[in-house]
C-alpha cells in the first residue's frame, strides 16, 4: 500500500464519517456464508500466458455459485461482499498468482468506497498480492442503487491504484451511457455479443463498432465466453488479443487451468 492509499483510508476515519459509513458494518449478521473460488484465466493471445483469473465464487466443496449466491440477502450482502474480496485474495497469493487477479464486487454492497476498502487493502498487505494486480469488475445490468452511485465507486476505486472494468457489456441497456460517464481499464463484451460472429455480419459490424469507440477512449477490450477457432479468430482479426472462455480453459476449483488454444 503507498502512502497516498494509506492517508486516504485514514481520512475517512472521523467522528463525522464514522456515524455515516458502512451500515453493514454495524449489524448484527448470522453464521458467515462458507465460500471459496475456482479461477478462469483470461488469456493474453500474444503471449499465450493469462493477463489474469477471474475469481468465481463456489461453495466450500465447489458448489455452485448460485447455491452461494441464493444465501445473500440484504442482511449479509455487505460481509458476503467483504469476504469476497479477502477470500479470493487469500486464494490468489496462496497459489502463487502472478497476474491480475479480477474480483466481483456487489456495488449495493458499498456504502462508502473509501471505508469500505479497508478489508481489501489489509488482505493484500497480510497475504503480500500488489493492489496494482487486483482488478474489481461488475455487470453493467447489476441492480445498482444508481449509476451515479456505481460512477463514484469506479472512480475511487481507480484513484487507489486498482483496475476497473465492466463485465457483460452489451447485455444490458446503459453500456454507452455508463461509457460516457466514466472509462474503466477494461471492459468484457458479453458472450451473447460474440456467439458465432465469425458468421454473423450484424454481430461482426456491432463488435468492430465498439472496439472503435474502446481504441479511441484507451479502453482494453476483453471477449468473454469464447467457445470456438472460428470466434477466437474473427475477434483477432479485429484486434482483440484478451479473451476468456471454455476454448481457452474452464474454471478450475481452488487452482489455475492449463491454457489451451491460445495460438
Amino acid at each position: 500500500m503507498n502512502q497516498s492509499n494509506i492517508i486516504e483510508i485514514q481520512d475517512v476515519d472521523q467522528p463525522a464519517e464514522r456515524a455515516n459509513r458502512c451500515g453493514g458494518c454495524q449489524t448484527t449478521e448470522r453464521a458467515p456464508i462458507e465460500m471459496a473460488f475456482a479461477f478462469q484465466p483470461i488469456v493474453d493471445l500474444t503471449s499465450g500466458d493469462a493477463y489474469a483469473h477471474e475469481a468465481l465464487v463456489r461453495g466450500p466443496n465447489g458448489e455452485s455459485a448460485a447455491s452461494v449466491l441464493s444465501q445473500v440477502d440484504e442482511s449479509n450482502r455487505y460481509r458476503f461482499d467483504q469476504r469476497c474480496r479477502t477470500t479470493a485474495i487469500m486464494q490468489a497469493a496462496e497459489m502463487g498468482m502472478a497476474g491480475f487477479l479480477s474480483i466481483n464486487f456487489m456495488p449495493n454492497a458499498v456504502y462508502q468506497p473509501a471505508a469500505c476498502i479497508r478489508s481489501t487493502f489489509e488482505a493484500a498487505q497480510k497475504y503480500g498480492f500488489p493492489v496494482n494486480r487486483i482488478i474489481f469488475e461488475t455487470t453493467e445490468g447489476e441492480n445498482i442503487i444508481s449509476r451515479e452511485h456505481l460512477v463514484h465507486i469506479f472512480r475511487s476505486y481507480k484513484s487507489f491504484g486498482f483496475q476497473t472494468a465492466i463485465d457483460d457489456f452489451g447485455a444490458g441497456y446503459s453500456g454507452l451511457t455508463l461509457l460516457t460517464d466514466f472509462q474503466p481499464d477494461l471492459i468484457k463484451l458479453d458472450m451473447a455479443l460474440l456467439r458465432g460472429i465469425d458468421t454473423d455480419n450484424v454481430r461482426q459490424r456491432i463488435v468492430t463498432g465498439v472496439l472503435d469507440i474502446c481504441n479511441g477512449l484507451g479502453v482494453r477490450v476483453i471477449a468473454e465466453g469464447i467457445e470456438t477457432p472460428g470466434e477466437r479468430d474473427f475477434l483477432a482479426g479485429v484486434g482483440v488479443t484478451l479473451m476468456q472462455g471454455y476454448l481457452f480453459a474452464k474454471p478450475a476449483f481452488k487452482g489455475m487451468p492449463a491454457i489451451a488454444n491460445a495460438g
